[in-house]
């Protein structure tokens, strides 16, 4: 993607979405960390599902360590990978109760010491929760990136750091946000919907014109 081409890219995407937002459903910090941790190889839609449950019973460090190792598996057991993932959301519980006061830190170093969270969770949060301008690079940023010119890099590092190189200052708080969408609902990985693509004239990627979908390159 050509450095004049980022501009007017990020200005269709935020014209057609001001605002745009997780779709993780929290309401409040720890509550965000919590679904981030559970997000991974899982679906919004699904850790959604399960913390609607589970914050109804339990909404802070303290009430989910009381739930205890069967009691949290058995409220995500829907959730891929929920054994670990229990296990290490209970002892980031017990880490914020005695480091920081039952309290999510705002600190990067404090947060990728909790076990589970490292920088792609400890991004969302410090964006989502704080308004900090961090981009976490989940696979549908990684694709878009990639797929579009707009960051290329070979390891999700790679592309944040193109990605803070790159994206105007004024539209880096957000820019996360709409990439991820962008790649969940339009620049999908296997039969991306570039007809209807907005952005579609500042992309690099030329869609194959053979039946298949995506050429093998595709970058997810």
């Amino acid at each position: 993607m050509k450095p004049e081409a980022i501009e007017p890219f990020f200005a269709t995407l935020a014209a057609a979405n001001p605002q745009p937002r997780s779709e993780l459903e929290y309401t409040s910090v720890f509550e965000l960390l919590v679904a981030v941790l559970l997000s991974a190889q899982a679906t919004d839609v699904g850790v959604n599902k399960a913390t609607r449950r589970l914050f109804a019973e339990a909404s802070t460090p303290r009430a989910l360590l009381a739930l205890g190792s069967a009691g949290l598996e058995e409220r995500i057991r829907t959730i891929g990978l929920y054994r670990s993932k229990a296990r290490h959301l209970l002892e980031t519980c017990r880490l914020l109760v005695a480091q920081h006061g039952g309290e999510v830190p705002r600190a990067r170093a404090a947060l990728e010491r909790l076990p589970g969270v490292g920088r792609k969770t400890a991004n969302v949060v410090l964006n989502v929760a704080f308004g900090e301008p961090t981009i976490a690079v989940d696979t549908h940023v990684f694709r878009v990136a990639n797929r579009t010119g707009l960051a290329p890099g070979r390891t999700p590092l790679e592309v944040e750091q193109g990605l803070e190189r790159r994206v105007p200052e004024r539209w880096r708080r957000d820019a996360h946000h709409w990439l991820i969408l962008h790649g969940r609902y339009v620049c999908t990985a296997r039969a991306p919907h570039c007809d209807s693509c907005a952005v579609r004239a500042w992309c690099d990627w030329v869609a194959p014109t053979i039946a298949g979908g995506p050429s093998a390159g595709d970058a997810n």
